[in-house]
């Protein structure tokens, strides 16, 4: 059975898309008593405040509809920031070339994080580290972020 997450990304791509944007991601998550859904959007010149209220006022009518969450929760449309997760497939094909950082649930050879340049992804995560591949288990990998910054 799916994940409200990804009921709620099938169900608004189309129109997040209509407006202009990617669709980047959805989380629906609790945080203290409250229940959130984040949908983070993209687009190749940055995300502005008017971009996250228009999808905002275009999924709003969806998700009333549909209804795929039964508690009381808050809707953010937001981007995914500089540093963005990458989780889905595409995240990775799309930054490949890119500096990214791994953050592995085990250490590995007493190393946690990894960070270099993304060289593939096949399902695990294969990046060159100071002129070293590594690859690593999608499994194994806790986080993977962007790594925009040094």
């Amino acid at each position: 059975m799916a994940s409200v997450s990804e009921k709620v990304f099938a169900l608004v791509k189309k129109t997040v898309e209509e407006q202009g944007v990617d669709l980047w991601d959805v989380r629906y998550l609790k945080e203290g008593s409250s229940y959130y859904l984040r949908v983070f959007i993209d687009k190749a010149d940055g995300i502005n405040i008017d971009d996250c209220t228009n999808v905002s006022h275009a999924i709003d009518p969806l998700l009333d509809e549909a209804d795929p969450i039964k508690d009381p929760y808050y809707l953010e449309v937001c981007s995914p920031g500089i540093e963005r997760e990458l989780v889905r497939p595409e995240h990775f094909e799309k930054m490949l070339g890119q500096k990214i950082k791994v953050r592995l649930f085990k250490a590995v050879d007493s190393v946690k994080e990894f960070i270099g340049i993304l060289t593939a992804y096949n399902g695990d995560i294969t990046m060159d580290v100071n002129g070293t591949e590594q690859c690593f288990a999608k499994s194994d990998v806790a986080k993977v972020h962007l790594c925009d910054f040094e």
